[in-house]
């Protein structure tokens, strides 16, 4: 259920044989914005020799490639692979080759786009969506520095604080530890803080918890 994808577009590029690899990655839901992507590089890049792309949906589990004119299964496959080795979902990469006039082998084209598609997702920022539930606590400004203390053990989120005539946090916690955390707020605060669950969601734990 949980899944790992990126944040924002990025690039990485290098040169192998006198050709210029550019890598490009973004996120993407659907099957138009994995299009609209690489027609924005196309655009970028309308000299290049190919523009290679690769994306995988969680949406019904599509995944695309293209080896726009290089042998087959020496550019779009090996892109692809990358996204599946790393674990990545609802991510485009398109890879731009400049030929350098130095033919590279199947085998070099293969490590060559390979090696690019790796660049473009070490410059991304990954992120680890994981199933949560969104609450709300209410409590007393009494009870604030027992809640605040016991959070960080259930690897929450805090959304906001408002601090008016009562304490209202609004925390992220994993779907797994819902019940456990909501037991505990409830006995710490002899049933006097009030949880309400606004439903679940996914978001990024990746700085919270490290897989």
């Amino acid at each position: 259920m949980n899944y790992l994808t990126i944040s924002k577009p990025a690039e990485a590029s290098f040169v192998e044989k006198r050709s210029e690899f550019i890598g490009y990655i973004a996120p993407v839901s659907t099957n138009e914005e994995a299009v609209d992507f690489v027609n924005l590089i196309r655009s970028k890049h309308r000299k290049a020799r190919h523009n290679v792309y690769a994306y995988i949906l969680r949406n019904d589990n599509i995944s695309r490639y293209s080896d726009d004119g290089e042998p087959q299964g020496t550019a779009g496959m090996p892109v692809l692979d990358v996204l599946r080795k790393r674990g990545l979902t609802d991510v485009c990469i398109v890879v731009t080759r400049y030929f350098g006039g130095i033919l590279l082998g199947g085998g070099g084209l293969v490590r060559a786009y390979s090696h690019s598609a790796s660049l473009a997702c070490d410059a991304a920022q990954i992120m680890d969506m994981r199933l949560c539930h969104r609450l709300t606590i209410a409590c007393d400004y009494g009870l604030y520095g027992k809640i605040s203390y016991v959070l960080p053990n259930f690897d929450t989120i805090t959304v906001s604080s408002d601090f008016a005539d009562s304490v209202t946090l609004e925390i992220l916690v994993l779907s797994e530890k819902l019940s456990a955390l909501t037991k505990e707020l409830t006995e710490i605060t002899g049933g006097a803080a009030v949880i309400t669950d606004m439903g679940e969601q996914f978001e990024d734990f990746s700085e919270v918890v490290k897989s």
